[in-house]
């Protein structure tokens, strides 16, 4: 049941957006084995109580900041407990009245909204109270903390793929890490929940955890087989990356020269897919290239315009790269982007100035490039 009652800024800045009943059903399915009938289950940010339908007879709880919101859900589900309480304030079991020794599992779609991103920028509230100790720059990974605040033993929660495949986000959630395992992952794309994607479609993981000693650390990530809706599944070990041979940010001692060569921070791929490639001025987002790389350079100028052939699900990964396969069609690819930048040029006399048959070879060669390198990936 979609909350009509917000304003599409309200949905941005409080991560309201409706849940497929499909999409409740697979999480109540990951989570069947791992349930018994003394397990309490939880929904911190519940909206309309749509998690909590299932008709699995357990003890329910659901909160939610917005008091609508929860008068709508108590009407819906009168079974149910539910709160109107900040989440991720004063975040303990008795805020929701639950014992100390009871197993807690926690399921739902919590708000992802990293309120230091450009996107949306202009109608997002940074204005939200949070606990010091779970403080982050993204109020998805807040609630992940929140859960480890509440010594959950199990979760199953919609989130950004991100938060587990980028090294630096995975190091902001170390407490929960150290103590939860994911034990299954499957990704659907934020294009899924409308207008939550009304920039370039990214991916979501319905995420399985249960608290293990030990948890897991980051190689176990990069191992971790992610499944796909279809019959698709990957590992982020499949693939070798860009970063492993050239600079990804601008190196804060590196000065820029008349001379310099520039280009714009690459985050990831759906970056890429949104942002220039050389640039001509200096600033605080530019690279100043090690011209002793610049054909590494061109290859994510060229990755840029054949993105279309890389499926949505890569989209928060680091530019993929086979680099023996790259050494061999370097020059397909050093032509194709002097085509778009001549000022690149002077740099390659040895290669001649593509003429409009050889451009086309070249992206034949470029294209069967991308069909190896993605293989069952490749998006035609």
């Amino acid at each position: 049941m979609r909350q009509t009652h917000l304003t599409y800024s309200d949905r941005v800045n409080m991560g309201a957006y409706y849940t497929r009943p499909d999409l409740v059903n697979i999480t109540w399915e990951m989570l069947a084995p791992h349930l018994d009938r003394k397990t309490v289950v939880l929904d911190s940010s519940c909206g309309y109580g749509g998690f909590l339908e299932h008709p699995q007879r357990l003890a329910k709880i659901g909160n939610d900041v917005d008091p609508m919101a929860v008068a709508v859900a108590k009407q819906r589900l009168p079974n149910a407990a539910f709160f109107n309480t900040n989440a991720l304030a004063g975040v303990s079991r008795a805020q929701y009245g639950i014992r100390a020794d009871a197993t807690l599992c926690i399921i739902g779609n919590p708000p992802y909204n990293d309120r230091t991103s450009i996107i949306r920028n202009r109608i997002k509230s940074s204005d939200v109270r949070i606990d010091r100790d779970i403080e982050t720059r993204d109020l998805g990974m807040s609630f992940l903390l929140s859960y480890h605040k509440l010594d959950a033993d199990v979760i199953c929660v919609l989130h950004p793929l991100s938060y587990l495949i980028k090294p630096a986000n995975f190091s902001l959630l170390h407490r929960f890490a150290r103590r939860y395992r994911l034990l299954d992952a499957k990704i659907i794309s934020s294009a899924t929940f409308g207008e939550a994607s009304q920039v370039t479609p990214f991916p979501i993981v319905i995420a399985l955890y249960k608290k293990i000693p030990g948890g897991m650390d980051y190689p176990a990530i990069m191992d971790f087989s992610f499944s796909v809706s279809g019959s698709h599944s990957f590992r982020l070990t499949d693939f070798d990356y860009i970063a492993n041979y050239v600079r990804k940010y601008p190196d804060k001692q590196a000065r820029a020269r008349k001379d310099s060569l520039l280009f714009w921070t690459m985050r990831d791929i759906n970056a890429l897919k949104r942002n220039r490639t050389f640039v001509n001025t200096p600033s605080q987002h530019t690279i100043v290239i090690d011209q002793r790389k610049l054909d590494y350079y061109m290859y994510i100028d060229v990755f840029k315009r054949f993105a279309r052939h890389v499926p949505w699900y890569f989209g928060n990964c680091d530019i993929l790269i086979d680099n023996a396969l790259f050494q061999h069609h370097r020059r397909h690819f050093i032509l194709e982007s002097m085509a778009n930048h001549p000022p690149l040029k002077p740099f390659f006399p040895q290669i001649n100035p593509p003429g409009k048959q050889h451009l086309q070879s070249s992206a034949r060669k470029i294209d069967e490039y991308f069909q190896r390198l993605l293989g069952p990936h490749y998006v035609t």
